[in-house]
């Protein structure tokens, strides 16, 4: 068992944690495969699976995430205290993830999900050059966006794998689409599966190397109180890519009723789990 101030955890743990955000990163490698694959996206399954991942991301933040780092930071500084902080960082990690959509120009935000007949068509109006920038901006702001979500993931796995390995499949869930839309348009500027697919692995290896920044720069500085800090940002951040990117996507995606039960089943596996590994 290693230790860094009061945060310990074992070699199995790390593992563990590594090898759960790289699975999620690696997960747009997925969606360069249906890109080349699908004709046609299927929105029903779209619409389904991002409901599920938001119902995941949301219920696991309210009844799991907000209350353990309410916990922790009671502990620290109090019960008034703590609650005030948690609410504090709660809200400080959904500023955090509207500054880097903010940043990020919509045309290129990895948020603003296509399907994939619709990169298609839109590519074929555009000279190869534009497509190539288009795909590589895409990479980029993707890589941005899922380097912050790997150390979500990593801290969590480390702290509970009970938390880290449903984050885990959330996060791989909403990094399918991501993959779509880093491949579709360099495939078509420059006509290789091979070197869309590349750009596509590329970008998702920003997760990993968020945790290995975690656990090589954060972690040796990690204590009980910003671990709850961190804890309590990390719902905020889930909760707000839930509400502002996934939920309306799902909605757009397929009919209103499908997104409300794959929000309703991401919940309902989400609380299942929980009970299970209790």
């Amino acid at each position: 068992m290693n230790e860094f101030s009061d945060i310990t955890y074992t070699s199995s743990d790390l593992l563990i944690a590594f090898g759960l955000t790289l699975l999620a990163g690696l997960s747009t490698g997925i969606g360069s495969t249906i890109a080349f694959f699908a004709k046609r996206t299927s929105k029903r399954f779209l619409s389904l699976a991002l409901g599920f991942s938001a119902g995941v991301m949301i219920y696991i933040s309210f009844v799991e995430i907000f209350f353990e780092a309410m916990d922790i930071l009671s502990s620290e500084v109090g019960s008034k205290m703590g609650h005030l902080f948690t609410v504090s960082a709660f809200f400080a990690g959904m500023l955090a993830i509207a500054i880097i959509d903010k940043i990020v120009p919509s045309f290129e935000n990895p948020h603003e999900l296509k399907l994939v007949e619709e990169i298609s068509k839109h590519e074929e109006q555009r000279k190869r050059s534009k497509l190539m920038r288009m795909g590589l901006l895409s990479a980029v702001a993707i890589a941005i966006h899922n380097f912050p979500e790997g150390l979500v993931t990593f801290f969590a796995a480390i702290k509970d794998i009970k938390l880290g390995l449903p984050i885990a499949i959330a996060i791989a869930i909403h990094n399918i689409p991501e993959g779509i839309a880093i491949s579709v348009p360099i495939y078509h500027a420059t006509g290789s599966k091979k070197k869309a697919f590349k750009y596509s692995f590329l970008s998702g290896l920003a997760e990993p190397i968020g945790a290995l920044v975690g656990f090589f720069i954060l972690l040796p500085f990690l204590n009980n109180f910003i671990f709850g800090l961190v804890f309590a940002s990390v719902a905020g951040i889930m909760v707000f890519i839930s509400l502002d990117h996934l939920l309306p996507a799902a909605r757009e995606y397929g009919k209103p009723h499908l997104a409300l039960y794959g929000l309703i089943g991401g919940m309902a596996v989400m609380a299942a789990s929980l009970i299970i590994l209790s």
